[in-house]
């Protein structure tokens, strides 16, 4: 082979330290299982096909996508990964300079013999494919070197050809100059020899693993990868991934994971623009790879779409591209299971409301029947999650469910079943559009849904329920920290909904995909409810790519205690607000006293019971600066504890307390305490929050307590729902319009029509 360095590199270069620990290695010969393992990968080769490296006129490369793919490799590289590159290029880097050169000289020769008049005329003859690549190469891998220079990263060029690979002394030869290069920091960059490589053979030869001919860039890379033990082999085209069917059909689904053996169960495309390979060549190279211990990712890299980052998407286990597999899981995949919950959430939604009802009565009572079972099950998530270390005590405390929790649900469930056989197919409006021209708004499901929930298991038989009452189909997605009792309430909730034979229109996700991956699935999932933390929520929300999402980021809710408060009232107020529930969403974080009531006894009352019960104080900056020894000031404002803590602050007014409110808050939930009706009512109708209350705790904020009998969160948005989202929340609408062959040339001015738009009254319970 021909085999030239390009690069020196110092003794600093090679011994410069990592900025992250090492994966830890593995033995080859297993490939990685699941995605979500690619991070452990410490031998990385990244393929760049001809459609990735090259422009679009396929004269020259695409410089800003080679300077992303060389920052991403760098960066793989600087955390202490062995990275190697095989690319493309040459060509087509050739083909440029040849052509800038052959115009050039045709240039000046018409200039000298015919003058500047027939320029125009000048064309380029086809150039031979090896001398582009002879002409390119050498300034191909320069600016490789160039690129990977910003990063103090060496480099070097190896050319090979397929007989590098059958000579048995020239394998060993070059297997070593890799170890070495490896060894010392470099990131070999690896092309066939392209200005001698003999024309394209058949692919009779991609059959076992000791035999593969090198006649694309495909199949060096992959018997580059089985023969350097490679972990991982990131094989970039101009494609998302491997489809079902040519991609661009209109049934052409993307296929996440690729096993073995499923080759027989799709159709190949045409081949890639440029480069001599296609997407079959790839699935061959791909499992011969897979065959040899390499675990396999093809995937686009001429348009990465999620961060813009696809190497390194990919190797922290995020869904990009296809993953090749020899591990089969157990059950069906997270788009299997939507496509299921789908097809029967619509036969869910044409039951009678009765019968939706009668679904939700039986899960009521199977969660008062297997009571111990569900308890059982909890105390293990218990256990283990303290154990293990690694959760906050606020969100244990919401993982633990009780006897009354459970009771409380179940009466929940029951209002609930009341309420359904209102919902699916109400009749909202009704207008008389023209004579025989009849129009109903009605209200309909909105689709599937996605309920993320962190901790909190009772919140699973809540949103079930509403989505088996809107008639919706429903993915669940629980933290890892309360496996066992999601498994146990998913169950029972497949239970009830067998007795009308739609147990598969709520799934629960056990698979190992991670929140982002499920918040990309706009195609199948038509609103995500996030439920948990405020990290959680914000996560969730920046994830989500074309999919609305309902809830709120965080729960910093107020009690404001007005200069005409009553002691009782207000001091019930705030230790309900803070006390009963610290962790919950709808618990006081800021606590607002008006001015006067510093040095009155109401005051001191109040601080007197945060004491007692154990809440810890933070003092507002103009609170503070009216104490000589004041508690720790707060950092922010905006603060919400989910704990025994909270924030007091001072303020002049009401009016001042609602531009705080307005200022700092989170629009979730605010309380006036006060024995002045005006003030209160001015304060209700000023505060722009999803619930106001007067001399009341913020802890109402709730569906079960405000006669929803559940909610699947509470939404501080403005569009849709806001507030506790009940059943009403999970509904939208559409158009029925009943007609004789009516047209809309019938209302022009030749027609014979006109429009009367009439409302008609609509009958109680009327339903489509």
């Amino acid at each position: 082979g021909i085999i030239s360095r390009q690069s020196i590199c110092t003794k600093d270069d090679v011994a410069r330290p990592v900025l992250r620990d090492l994966p830890v290695p593995r033995p080859h010969g297993k490939c990685f299982a699941h995605r979500s393992e690619l991070k452990q990968a410490k031998r990385i080769v990244v393929k760049l096909g001809s459609a990735v490296v090259t422009r679009g006129d396929e004269c020259g490369l695409a410089l800003g996508r080679l300077a992303s793919i060389v920052e991403q490799v760098a960066m793989l590289q600087n955390q202490g990964r062995e990275m190697l590159i095989v690319t493309s290029g040459a060509v087509a880097f050739g083909k440029q300079r040849l052509r800038h050169e052959i115009l050039l000289s045709q240039s000046v020769r018409q200039a000298l013999h015919s003058g500047q008049s027939q320029l125009k005329e000048m064309s380029v003859p086809v150039l031979e494919a090896r001398a582009c690549a002879a002409a390119g190469q050498s300034g191909l891998m320069a600016l490789y070197e160039a690129m990977f220079t910003q990063y103090s990263i060496c480099t070097a060029q190896i050319l090979v050809t397929n007989l590098d690979f059958h000579d048995e002394q020239k394998r060993r030869n070059l297997n070593s100059t890799l170890h070495e290069l490896l060894r010392m920091n470099i990131v070999p960059i690896i092309n066939t020899n392209d200005a001698v490589v003999p024309p394209p053979v058949p692919n009779s030869d991609l059959q076992g693993v000791n035999v593969i001919s090198i006649k694309d860039n495909d199949s060096l890379a992959a018997r580059l990868a089985v023969e350097m033990k490679v972990d991982l082999l990131i094989a970039l085209s101009d494609v998302e991934g491997l489809y079902d069917s040519p991609p661009g059909t209109d049934d052409a689904k993307l296929i996440d994971i690729f096993y073995p053996g499923d080759q027989q169960s799709i159709t190949y495309g045409t081949k890639s623009r440029v480069g001599i390979g296609g997407m079959e060549a790839k699935v061959k190279a791909a499992l011969w790879a897979l065959q040899g211990g390499t675990s396999v990712v093809i995937a686009n890299g001429t348009y990465p779409k999620l961060t813009g980052h696809v190497i390194t998407d990919i190797v922290e286990g995020k869904k990009v591209g296809t993953f090749f597999s020899e591990v089969k899981p157990a059950g069906p995949t997270v788009e299997q299971q939507t496509e299921m919950a789908r097809h029967a959430g619509r036969t869910l939604a044409s039951l009678d409301p009765d019968q939706r009802g009668e679904i939700i009565c039986c899960l009521a009572e199977l969660l008062t029947e297997k009571k111990d079972e569900i308890l059982s099950a909890n105390k293990r998530d218990m256990e283990i999650a303290t154990v293990s270390g690694s959760f906050s005590q606020p969100l244990i405390n919401r993982l633990s469910l009780s006897s009354s929790k459970l009771n409380s649900l179940a009466i929940g469930l029951r209002q609930l079943a009341v309420a359904s056989r209102d919902s699916v197919g109400r009749v909202l409006r009704r207008t008389r559009v023209a004579n025989n021209l009849e129009l109903e708004q009605i209200t309909v499901p909105i689709g599937v849904l996605l309920v993320i929930f962190e901790s909190r298991p009772d919140c699973l038989p809540q949103v079930s329920a509403l989505a088996i009452a809107s008639g919706n189909a429903l993915l669940l997605k629980g933290g890892k920290e309360a496996p066992h009792t999601n498994r146990i309430l998913h169950q029972l909730t497949q239970e009830a909904l067998s007795i009308h034979g739609v147990s598969d229109a709520i799934q629960l996700v056990s698979t190992r995909e991670e929140v982002e991956d499920l918040c990309r699935l706009d195609k199948l999932i038509d609103l995500i409810i996030p439920r948990g933390s405020s990290e959680l929520v914000r996560n969730i929300q920046r994830a989500a790519k074309g999919i609305p999402v309902l809830g709120h980021s965080e729960g910093v809710c107020h009690v404001y205690v007005d200069s005409e408060a009553s002691i009782d009232k207000a001091i019930n107020v705030v230790r309900d607000s803070k006390c009963d529930y610290p962790a919950a969403c709808n618990a006081m974080e800021t606590l607002l006293v008006h001015r006067d009531l510093l040095r009155a006894p109401i005051f001191d009352q109040i601080i007197d019971m945060l004491r007692s019960e154990q809440v810890k104080i933070h003092a507002g900056p103009r609170f503070a600066s009216y104490l000589t020894f004041s508690p720790s000031e707060v950092k922010s404002l905006r603060t919400e504890y989910g704990d025994l803590e909270c924030c007091i602050e001072v303020v002049d007014s009401m009016q001042e307390a609602v531009d705080h409110i307005h200022k700092y808050g989170s629009a979730h939930t605010d309380v006036i305490v006060t024995e002045n009706e005006d003030t209160a009512e001015q304060f209700l109708q000023q505060v722009d929050s999803a619930c106001v209350f007067w001399n009341s705790s913020t802890r109402f904020a709730d569906g079960y307590r405000l006669g929803l009998g559940a909610e699947v969160g509470i939404s501080t948005a403005r569009i849709h729902a806001r507030g506790p989202v009940g059943l009403e929340g999970l509904l939208t609408t559409k158009w029925v319009l009943r007609g004789e062959g009516h047209t809309v040339a019938d209302f022009s001015e030749q027609g014979s029509m006109t429009y009367l738009h009439e409302n008609r009254p609509v009958p109680q319970g009327r339903k489509i």
